[in-house]
C-alpha cells in the first residue's frame, strides 16, 4: 500500500461523516487501519446517499410488483410494461443540498443524472418533470433560488432536447434554509432491451465512457447526507458542472453501442462518482474489479486516486463490455467525440483493488463495501393526532367570491406559467397536453398509446398526519392520471425529510411510508423506483436543534392512456354544459389552504383519504372520459372545490352558474373544504340524467352544481365574478414577484 497520504486520525474519520463505531466497523471487516483513499471510498458507499442505512429496512415494506412491473428499485431506474413490445423507464431524485448552494449548477446536474439513470437502461428519454419547493417569498433568499433553479432546469433539458411536461413548485418557511430540487426522467425502450449494472463473466474489460474527470462534485454525496450549517456556503466546489451538450452525445454514443450488442453491463457514474459504480457493477454480478487509475481521462493535472475515485464530474459512465466487441465500441465513443479507456477489469477475487501510479492504494472486500454498510433501525416516534376542526368553528371572515379572488392569485395556488413558459415542453413533438394541467400526457411515438405523466405531494398534511399524508400522495397522483383519462401503472418516490437521528423525524418517515405502501397497494400503483433524502435541515446558531422541512415524499406517477386523443383536458368547452361534482364533500376545513391563508390558522388533521373512494370514484371517471361522456374532467385538490373550477373556467375562458351550498354544509366549508377522491366532470345537458342513473347504481356520489355559461363565476346568492378578472389575478403573482414588483 502507498503510505504518502494523510495520517487516518479521528478528525479525519470524523470529516467524512464516520460515527467512531461506524469507524470501528471498517477496521474489524478489513483487519487493518484503511489507506486515506480507503477511508473516502467507505465515507462514500456507507453515507446516507448511497447506503440507505436509516431507510432500508422500512422500504422493505413497499409493493413493489405487478403483472406489467419489469423492474423495480435496486437498479437505476424502474421498468414498467405498456404492451406492443415497449417498456416505460423512470425514476425520480433529489439535488437538493447542491440546488441550495449553487442554484444553477445544482439544478442542471440534477436533471443531467436523472437522465442518465434512464437512458443507462437503454431507453431514450421523452419527457422530465420536477417538484420543487421554496422557502417563504418574502426570504431574502427564495427570488435567487427560484431564478437559478429555474434557468438550471430549463438551460439543461432545454439543450439536451428532451421536453420538461409537468412538476410543482410550492412555497414555505420551512424550505427557507434547505430547497427542494427533484427531477423525474422518463424513457421508452423495447421491453425485452433493457440493460443492467451487474457485471458477468471474469476478466471483462471495464470501459470508462463520456467526458473527463475533474474535481468538481467531490464528497457531493457526502454533502447530500448532512445538515446545513453556517459553513454551507463553503461547500461550492463539491457542487458538480453540468454539460447538457456532452451528455446528448453521450446518449446517442450509448444507445448506439447497446444497439450494437456491446453491452454487458452498464452503470451511471452519479453519486460517488467512479467508486459507487464500479463497486456496484462487481458486486451486483458477485465478481470482483480491479481498476487503474492511470487510464482514467482527467482535466486537472496531479488528481490523487482519493480525488479521482470521489469525483463527481458529470457525463460520465462505467460500462463492462463484451471483449470482441471492444474495438467496435470505441469506434462508435470516439465518433461522437467522447472519451473512452479501458480502466479495469472483472475479476473472480470479490475483491475491490485500485491501482495508481503502479501502487496498490485500495484493497478492499466488494460485496461488503455495500452489503456491511451500517443498517440502523432508529428510534422513532408517531406524530400525534391533531384535532378535527369543525366547520361551524371556523368563522368566515370574508364573502365566498371575495376569498375566490384573494386565494387565486396567492403563492400557493396561482398559476405557474412563469415558471414552465422557461421549460421546452413541445420539443419532440409528442407532448399533447403541457404543463398547467391535472397530468402532462405525451404520445408514445408513432401509434395511438399516451402516457400520463404527474408529480405530486401535499407537504402540509404529511407534516400534519404523516400516514394520511403519504396515503393523499399517492392518491392524487394516481387522481391526476385519472382526470386525464390514464390507467394509472407505477410510481417512483422521492423521499424528502429531515435528520433521521431525531425519533420525531424519523417517526415522519415511517408515517408516510406506511401511508405511501397501503395507497400503493389498494391502488395497485406499485413503487419501481426512488430516492431518499434525508438531513434536509438547518442548524440554526444558538440553537440546539435544526429546523426541519415539511416532509415532502414527492410521487411520480406514470400511466398509459390507449388513445392519447381521448385524453380529457380540465378547460370548460362549451356553454350549457352540466357541471357535475364526483365524490362525497363534508366540509373539510383542517390544513386547507383556505383555513391557513384566509383565516390565518395552520392547524388541525388533514382530510382522511378512503381508498376504496378513491378507486371507485376515479374508474368512473376514467370510464366517463374513454366513452366521451365527459367533456372536461378536473380533480378537485389543494384550494377545493371552488378552486378547481375557477381553473376550469380560465383554462377554457367561459364561466358557470352554480348552485348554492347544500344547506347541511357551511359555505365556506362547502366550497374551499379539501375533502379527498373528488373530480368536476361536465357533461352535455342531454347526458345528464343518464350519467346521474348510472352513477347512482355503481355507489358513486354524483351531483350536478352547475351549468357552463356566460363571462362569470356566479353562485345563487353571491356577486359574480368574471373570468377575466380572476385570469388577471391567476396569472399575476408569479411575474409580479420575479420582477421585484411584490
Amino acid at each position: 500500500m502507498q503510505t504518502n497520504e494523510p495520517k487516518i486520525t479521528a478528525e479525519l474519520v470524523a470529516s467524512h461523516g464516520l460515527k467512531p463505531d461506524e469507524y470501528e466497523r471498517i477496521l474489524k471487516l478489513i483487519g487493518r487501519e484503511p489507506t486515506f483513499t480507503e477511508l473516502g471510498i467507505f465515507s462514500a458507499m456507507w453515507n446516507e446517499h448511497c447506503s440507505y442505512k436509516s431507510s432500508r429496512i422500512h422500504l422493505k415494506g413497499l409493493p413493489t410488483k405487478a403483472p406489467w412491473v419489469i423492474q423495480g428499485p435496486g437498479e437505476n431506474a424502474g421498468v414498467i410494461d405498456i404492451g406492443d413490445g415497449q417498456a416505460v423507464v423512470f425514476k425520480m431524485e433529489s439535488h437538493n443540498h447542491p440546488s441550495y448552494i449553487e442554484p444553477y449548477q445544482g439544478a442542471t446536474t440534477g436533471v443531467g443524472g436523472i437522465l442518465r439513470d434512464v437512458f443507462t437502461m437503454g431507453a431514450r428519454p421523452i419527457a422530465c418533470l420536477n417538484a420543487l419547493s421554496f422557502g417563504a417569498p418574502e426570504h431574502p433568499k427564495t427570488r435567487h433560488l427560484v431564478s437559478g433553479v429555474v434557468a438550471g432546469v430549463g438551460g439543461y433539458g432545454n439543450s439536451f432536447g428532451v421536453p420538461t411536461v409537468g412538476g410543482q413548485v410550492r412555497f414555505h418557511t420551512r424550505y427557507d434554509g434547505n430547497i427542494l430540487v427533484n427531477a423525474m426522467a422518463v424513457g421508452l425502450a423495447d421491453a425485452d432491451k433493457i440493460f443492467y449494472a451487474a457485471a458477468s463473466g471474469v476478466n471483462m474489460p471495464i470501459v470508462y465512457l463520456g467526458s473527463k474527470t475533474g474535481r468538481d462534485g467531490i464528497h457531493g454525496a457526502s454533502m447530500a447526507s448532512a445538515e446545513f450549517d453556517d459553513a454551507s456556503e463553503e461547500k461550492r466546489p463539491t457542487v458538480q458542472v453540468g454539460d447538457p451538450f456532452a451528455e446528448k452525445l453521450l446518449l446517442e454514443a450509448c444507445l448506439e453501442i447497446m444497439a450494437a450488442d456491446c453491452v454487458i453491463a452498464i452503470q451511471d457514474m452519479g453519486a460517488a462518482g467512479l467508486t459507487c459504480s464500479a463497486v456496484e457493477m462487481g458486486a451486483k454480478g458477485d465478481l470482483g474489479v480491479d481498476l487503474d487509475l492511470d487510464a482514467v481521462p482527467t482535466r486537472e493535472t496531479g488528481m490523487s486516486a482519493y480525488e479521482m475515485m470521489l469525483s463527481e464530474s458529470q457525463e460520465r459512465m462505467l460500462m463492462v463490455l463484451k471483449p470482441e466487441k471492444e474495438k467496435e465500441a470505441e469506434a462508435i465513443f470516439r465518433k461522437w467525440g467522447l472519451d473512452f479507456a479501458v480502466v479495469g477489469r472483472t475479476t473472480p477475487s470479490k475483491r475491490f483493488r485500485v491501482k495508481h501510479g503502479g501502487a496498490v492504494m485500495a484493497d478492499l472486500p466488494i460485496k461488503e463495501l455495500g452489503d456491511q454498510a451500517p443498517v440502523y433501525d432508529r428510534p422513532h416516534v408517531a406524530s400525534p393526532a391533531l384535532a378535527v376542526i369543525a366547520a361551524r368553528e371556523v368563522k368566515a371572515p370574508m364573502s365566498i367570491p371575495a376569498a375566490l379572488e384573494k386565494l387565486i392569485a396567492t403563492p400557493e395556488l396561482c398559476s405557474r406559467r412563469w415558471v414552465w413558459e422557461q421549460y421546452d415542453h413541445v420539443i419532440l413533438g409528442n407532448t399533447v397536453q403541457r404543463p398547467g394541467g391535472d397530468a402532462a400526457v405525451v404520445r408514445v411515438e408513432d401509434g395511438p398509446k399516451g402516457l400520463a405523466l404527474t408529480v405530486d405531494v401535499t407537504p402540509r398534511y404529511c407534516d400534519a398526519d404523516p400516514f394520511e399524508g403519504g396515503k393523499q400522495a399517492v392518491a392524487e397522483a394516481w387522481r391526476n392520471i385519472t382526470a386525464v383519462g390514464g390507467r394509472p401503472l407505477a410510481i417512483t418516490d422521492n423521499l424528502n425529510f429531515g435528520n433521521p437521528e431525531r425519533p420525531e423525524i424519523m417517526g415522519q418517515f415511517v408515517g408516510c411510508l406506511k401511508g405511501i405502501s397501503q395507497a400503493s397497494r389498494a391502488l395497485d400503483f406499485p413503487v419501481v423506483s426512488g430516492n431518499v433524502s434525508l438531513y434536509n435541515e438547518t442548524r440554526i446558531p444558538g440553537e440546539q436543534l435544526g429546523r426541519g422541512i415539511l416532509p415532502t415524499p414527492s410521487i411520480g406517477g406514470v400511466g398509459v392512456l390507449d388513445d392519447f386523443s381521448k385524453s380529457a383536458t380540465l378547460a370548460f368547452k362549451g356553454a350549457g354544459e352540466a357541471i357535475l361534482l364526483i365524490g362525497d364533500t363534508q366540509g373539510w376545513l383542517g390544513q386547507s389552504v383556505y383555513l391557513r391563508d384566509i383565516c390565518g390558522r395552520e392547524e388541525g388533521a388533514p382530510p382522511p383519504v378512503d381508498l376504496a373512494a378513491e378507486q371507485r370514484n376515479g374508474d368512473a371517471v376514467r370510464g366517463m372520459i374513454r366513452s366521451g361522456t365527459a367533456t372536461a374532467a378536473h380533480d378537485v385538490a389543494d384550494g377545493g372545490l371552488l378552486i378547481a373550477l375557477a381553473e376550469m373556467a380560465i383554462a377554457g375562458g367561459i364561466g358557470g352558474q352554480l348552485l348554492p351550498a347544500p344547506s347541511a354544509i357551511m359555505p365556506h366549508a362547502y366550497w374551499f373544504g379539501e375533502d379527498q377522491a373528488r373530480y368536476i366532470v361536465t357533461v352535455p345537458a342531454a347526458q345528464v340524467g343518464p350519467v346521474l342513473a348510472k352513477m347512482k347504481e355503481a355507489g358513486v356520489p354524483c351531483t350536478r352544481i352547475g351549468t357552463t355559461g356566460g363571462d362569470t363565476i356566479a353562485i345563487a346568492g353571491e356577486a359574480p365574478l368574471s373570468v377575466a378578472a380572476l385570469q388577471a389575478g391567476f396569472e399575476h403573482w408569479f411575474p409580479a414577484y420575479m420582477s421585484g414588483a411584490n
